[in-house]
């Protein structure tokens, strides 16, 4: 079997007919809540139920449970990766794309749990590791750098998130650079009431004790 056609049946399936499948293929495996999962596993409260009810790893980190916050972070970043790779493997380029964005709804918007997910950008970070390592390095070096200067790590992820369509088209990809642009301002979006608490400078800082505003 060469890469971009899979066996089914006997015929080929093309390139083009795996675009719905890269989709819905990234989505499942983006809605899986692995923050929800590994807490219960670790038989501490509903995570929904602590701190913003957010199933990222910013929230299992308010349960005390640093490994679990740091397994939550790396599946969550991974679940788009896989995606992305087994795309990207038997459909091309055009069903990697899909598949990262099906992976990246399926985080913010899972069908378990109601559409309410976490804010994606572990996830963001897995697909951009799958389509281009190099932008992972940016996206750290733009993270570190403005969470040292500002000490908010929601302002941190939202130019580090902005800057990668843009690391997109910089290396001649400007497809991908639509994508995640998209992407970008999905983040945006999700990370709304971030956005009004550090106009309003309420953010919490990183190092300032939890609350539950919705980080």
């Amino acid at each position: 079997m060469r890469a971009g056609y899979a066996i089914k049946g006997g015929t080929a399936m093309s390139p083009e007919a795996w675009l719905p499948v890269a989709f819905v293929l990234g989505y499942l495996l983006g809605s899986i809540p692995f923050g929800l999962i590994l807490t219960k596993l670790a038989g501490t409260r509903d995570l929904r139920s602590i701190g913003s009810g957010n199933i990222g790893a910013t929230n299992v980190l308010r349960t005390g449970h640093k490994g679990l916050a740091a397994a939550t972070l790396i599946c969550d970043m991974l679940k788009g990766t896989v995606a992305v790779v087994i795309a990207g493997y038997f459909g091309g380029p055009n069903a990697a794309m899909l598949a990262a964005l099906g992976a990246f709804l399926g985080h913010l918007f899972p069908v378990w749990l109601k559409f309410k997910g976490g804010k994606g950008v572990a996830t963001f970070l897995g697909v951009v590791l799958a389509l281009a390592w190099q932008g992972v390095l940016v996206f750290g070096v733009l993270w570190l750098a403005v969470a040292a200067a500002t000490r908010y790590a929601s302002l941190a992820s939202l130019v580090a998130c902005a800057a990668i369509p843009v690391f997109f088209w910089f290396i001649g990809a400007p497809k991908e650079a639509l994508v995640f642009l998209l992407l970008a301002l999905l983040t945006f979006v999700v990370h709304r009431h971030n956005i009004v608490r550090l106009w309003q400078g309420r953010e919490g800082k990183i190092g300032q004790k939890a609350t539950s505003n919705g980080a």
